[in-house]
């Protein structure tokens, strides 16, 4: 919450005859209770540990060459379906822009399509002599300039100086390929991992991520190497740094024709990485991996007992002790099978990057498994090429030369066939529950939460009571129950939900009191006191202050935004409102979302208003960028509902809707317009429902009051 919405609220408090204490609720060290603030993340990790427990159970019980060629096809099944699965191969209609001719070797400029009209820039590095080579392709790391980065380049002569062909190309995001352009045709998102997870962002909704489609630009670059006349396809190896240590790991693991495989600066262990630097770019986290058992040390498992070499750093931010935790792992899979000299490790005195000391080590392990030659190689100092020289497009983009389809757009069209496929579908009510709370991560009943005092304040007006309730173990709740001082409440339950927190109760739920009502004012977990961090004045965060939290939840299977609709859910159940129902009130993106849910699925909410709650995912899919929407992602829901659906599954209950906005928080871009005939028209679908429910009680407003 900015200093202004602090200093507001707190006025508005004192006003009512209390001071700013009165409204905290969970005070760090009382009760050993953890900082509220590091709640979330500490319970996610938590529960992460469990599950790498587990695994680690699970891969010291293999005995056998039959048991670990069983994991294998067992793990690379559930990571293929993990990404999304694989589309239909398409021609590459590959093209040679240009050549480069050099000492002892050429440089081409190529274009090839990984998916129609979806275009990739790579520059292919071949050998002078009889051919065929070995062939080497390079996923490049976090460069902006892609495949002219030095070290790429650099790692790129070593190979084609010792007789191999290797192919650079440029991931999604750097180089020629910005999958945004602004009007004057340069890159719209700055920073490439900003850009990834974007891309990540709407990815998620439909099913797929960004490492789906750098994953496939790989599959269908080693597609093109293999083409070529000058490569032997049969001796095929692959190596990068950083970003492309990633994309390196992914691709060893799931493309078979990779024989050799040298990833730089990436392999640690998910246990170290969180426990450290935390989730990176939406690109290194894979929807379900923790709950399904997959660590870094497993794309060496994938592959095993094919040669790999780990390529790292001591001074590298990817934890050393969790790198070596891995080999020692994928070291014991390979003696078991009989080959432990296939894999190995070298540790460079170095910090996170390619240094040279890795490309020599990487292309004397490549010309021993691929040519079949144990000699010492040395990188001298060739010169390198100019940025411009290297380019493959007139305009240095591919999106401003061929007008193709950016990631943003695949990510689109897949949402408009779930939309089609969503609106021939016919749902039993009791059904679409079911799927709902399946696609959000709920499974099996929800209990009621536990519930601690935690002290009351009376003032003239209204009465104060603070508790904490706790749905699970390590999920604190900090909530404040309101009501009128000299006179009985009414009849009925108000739930109050606010993106910002119960501080912000001032501004509507005293206002409830004050007139008689019950209000129960509910910090959801990982929200108010116990959000990770706070949004700096003018600086909204663009994946939000718990960016790391809701990758860690994807990691487990179970969103956020499951979590906290348990929790609501938990809570409504603990409190046993009176038979009149509960009647839900939630402001903001989150909180919106999280109330539409959890009244779905609980028939005794009664009334549900929802205040500037987002529109649609759709919408968020078709915006290429978006504010704060990374929380709000779950997996694969535009397969099975969008948001205005979900509304009309409220139907025939009352359901008002005031100001909602669009994937950027602003209302009025609804529609183009912000008229309240484009918000009816956006809400359709819940129109719909609430007409053949034969119910009155649907109310769409574009101006909050």
């Amino acid at each position: 919450m900015s200093r202004l919405l602090i200093a507001a609220a707190l006025s508005a408090i004192a006003t009512l005859g209390f001071a700013a204490d009165d409204l905290t609720v969970l005070k760090p060290g009382e009760r050993g209770e953890r900082p509220p603030r590091k709640m979330l993340h500490t319970y996610l990790l938590e529960e992460c540990q469990k599950h790498f427990d587990a695994r680690k159970a699970d891969v010291e019980k293999l005995k056998t060459p039959a048991e670990i060629a069983a994991r294998q096809t067992a793990l690379k099944a559930k990571f293929t379906e993990a990404i999304g699965g694989f589309p239909e191969k398409t021609p590459l209609n590959p093209k040679v822009i240009g050549t480069l001719k050099r000492d002892g070797y050429r440089i081409e400029k190529v274009i090839y399509e990984s998916r129609p009209e979806h275009h990739v820039t790579a520059n292919l590095y071949i050998p002078e002599g009889k051919g065929p080579f070995p062939g080497v392709i390079m996923p490049i790391g976090h460069s902006q300039n892609g495949k002219a980065a030095e070290y790429m380049q650099r790692g790129a002569l070593v190979l084609v100086k010792n007789g191999f062909v290797a192919l650079v190309y440029d991931p999604i995001g750097q180089g020629e390929r910005s999958q945004l352009l602004d009007k004057l045709g340069n890159p719209a998102i700055k920073g490439t991992t900003s850009e990834h997870t974007m891309v990540g962002v709407g990815a998620i909704l439909v099913g797929r991520g960004t490492a789906s489609y750098r994953i496939w630009d790989g599959i269908r670059s080693i597609d093109y190497l293999v083409s070529r006349p000058e490569v032997d396809a049969k001796k095929i190896g692959c190596s990068g740094c950083s970003g492309g240590g990633t994309l390196t790991s992914y691709l060893m693991a799931l493309d078979d024709r990779i024989e050799a495989a040298a990833p730089s600066c990436y392999i640690t262990s998910l246990e170290r990485l969180f426990a450290t630097l935390g989730p990176q770019d939406a690109e290194q986290n894979i929807t379900g991996q923790v709950a399904l058992g997959i660590d870094h040390a497993d794309y060496i498992f994938m592959r095993a007992p094919k040669p790999t070499l780990i390529l790292a750093s001591t001074k590298d931010f990817f934890d050393i002790q969790g790198t070596w935790d891995s080999f020692r792992e994928a070291k014991q899979v390979y003696t078991k099978l009989g080959f432990p000299e296939r894999v190995e490790l070298i540790e460079a005195d170095a910090s996170h990057g390619y240094p040279k000391s890795h490309r020599e080590a990487m292309a004397r392990f490549f010309s021993r498994w691929l040519k079949s030659e144990d000699k010492v190689i040395v990188e001298e100092p060739w010169p390198i090429e100019k940025d411009a020289d290297l380019q493959c497009t007139r305009s240095g983009q591919v999106l401003e030369d061929f007008k193709g389809r950016s990631v943003f757009d695949l990510n689109a069209a897949l949402a408009d066939e779930f939309a089609k496929k969503r609106a021939a579908k016919k749902w039993e009510p009791g059904e679409f529950r079911k799927e709902v709370a399946r696609v959000i991560g709920l499974t099996g009943e929800i209990p009621a939460a536990k519930v601690t005092e935690a002290g009351t304040a009376k003032g003239e007006e209204i009465t104060i009571e603070k508790r904490v309730f706790h749905p699970v173990s390590g999920i604190p709740l900090p909530v404040v129950l309101l009501g009128p001082t000299d006179k009985k409440p009414e009849a009925g339950l108000v739930v109050y939900l606010h993106d910002e927190g119960s501080t912000k109760f001032a501004d509507g739920a005293a206002q409830l009191a004050r007139g008689g009502r019950r209000v129960l004012v509910i910090d959801l977990r990982g929200l108010g006191e116990t959000a990770p961090g706070v949004v700096a004045p003018g600086k909204p965060p663009t994946f939000g202050v718990e960016y790391k939290e809701s990758f860690l939840s994807l990691h487990l299977s179970r969103p956020l935004l499951g979590q906290r609709v348990y929790d609501l859910l938990s809570v409504i159940k603990a409190v046993d409102p009176k038979a009149e129902g509960i009647e839900l009130i939630a402001h903001g993106s989150t909180t919106c979302i999280v109330a539409l849910h959890a009244a779905v699925l609980d028939e005794r909410v009664k009334s549900l208003r929802i205040e500037r709650g987002l529109a649609s995912w759709d919408m968020v899919v078709h915006t290429p960028i978006t504010q704060n929407q990374l929380v709000n992602a779950v997996p694969d829901a535009l397969k099975v509902y969008d948001l205005p659906e979900l509304a009309g599954a409220f139907a025939p209950r009352k359901l008002f809707i005031a100001e909602p906005i669009d994937a950027n928080g602003q209302a009025s871009l609804i529609g183009n317009t912000g008229t309240q005939r484009a918000a009816e028209d956006w809400y359709k679908v819940t129109y719909d429902a609430y007409k053949a429910a034969g119910s009155d009680k649907l109310s769409i407003v574009n101006q909050f009051k």
